[in-house]
């Protein structure tokens, strides 16, 4: 029986062949994320969007996942079913902040026999296996993406374990600065002006060689456009999201259009979208207080049902 090649640049050096290449693709476990990306199988390859208004808990679903990733499936004896896998980040625009209180990791030891204690030691290794990356405009992300297969193999070098979830939030970052303005520094009077479609292109062209070189599954969000039909009819329906029911609902009672602005070179790259967003009852009461509700919905592959979830200090979880 064939040797089944473990690395996808035997494939690209041509010493893999097709029935192997196929063989290390399609055994490939698919990843087990948290809600409310645990409904559909996701594997290394996929390019998942998520889209939604602003807020509607997508930053927190990133980092969520990005916790999933980079801990340990066990330490000194306590399980916290990590992928224990590298993490990089690619964040775009200068509003946000993301910091330790951001990152705030389950590291607590609940063990009733002891005192609860911080592993500190558990937190740093966390924390170095974060690739975090700022971009201010589209020139940097797209710089950022042609030099992240050497940040990536430095890492990896590094800590011996491979890159698991590239995210980029968001990806529409710099979609209108770049409409409405010339894309072009000042000075670069030489210098050719690409257009909104040819960045595009260039960013799917990176990101499919990135993948090539290191499998790994692609989470973005995308901040969406609502009509006015939207604000209209949606927005009250929303509204109506009856939280004694169970987690699941008919996607037919909810009609969610929104205006895509992204080229269809990157709609079509995407190969699994979720629309998220935030219910007009701003608040469900928990234990641990009143919290906020959101909803997700499966766009692509259609399901049907919309979720439901509440965002924490401590994560992501779903109302049941």
């Amino acid at each position: 029986m064939e040797e089944v090649v473990a690395s996808p640049r035997e494939w690209i050096d041509r010493n893999e062949s097709a029935k192997t290449m196929l063989a290390r693709v399609l055994t490939a476990r698919p990843l087990l994320l948290l809600p409310p990306l645990h409904r559909v199988p996701l594997r290394v390859g996929n390019v998942v969007e998520l889209v939604g208004t602003s807020p509607s808990a997508k930053t927190h679903i990133l980092i969520q996942a990005a916790v999933s990733c980079v801990l340990p499936k066990e330490w000194n004896g306590v399980h916290y079913g990590g992928l224990d896998r590298l993490f990089c980040l690619n964040f775009l625009g200068s509003l946000k902040k993301i910091d330790q209180e951001h990152m705030d990791f389950d590291l607590w030891n609940n063990d009733t026999k002891k005192s609860p204690t911080y592993d500190e030691e558990l937190y740093s290794l966390c924390m170095r296996r974060f690739l975090f990356i700022r971009c201010y405009d589209s020139f940097q992300f797209l710089a950022t993406l042609k030099t992240l297969n050497y940040r990536i193999r430095k890492e990896q070098e590094l800590h011996g374990i491979s890159v698991h979830i590239l995210m980029i939030d968001s990806i529409g970052a710099f979609h209108w600065i770049d409409r409405a303005s010339t894309f072009m520094p000042l000075g670069a009077t030489n210098r050719k002006t690409p257009s909104l479609q040819t960045v595009s292109e260039t960013v799917v062209q990176e990101i499919r060689k990135l993948l090539l070189l290191h499998p790994m599954l692609v989470i973005a969000t995308k901040a969406t456009i609502f009509g006015d039909r939207y604000s209209m009819e949606t927005k009250r329906n929303l509204g109506k999201l009856d939280t004694s029911n169970s987690r699941s609902m008919s996607s037919t009672s909810l009609q969610l259009p929104y205006r895509e602005y992204m080229p269809s070179v990157w709609q079509t790259f995407v190969t699994h979208r979720v629309l998220v967003g935030a219910s007009d009852d701003p608040f469900i009461r928990t234990n641990d207080g009143d919290c906020s509700l959101y909803f997700s919905e499966w766009l692509l592959p259609p399901q049907s049902f919309v979720d439901k979830f509440i965002v924490k200090e401590a994560g992501v979880f779903m109302v049941p």
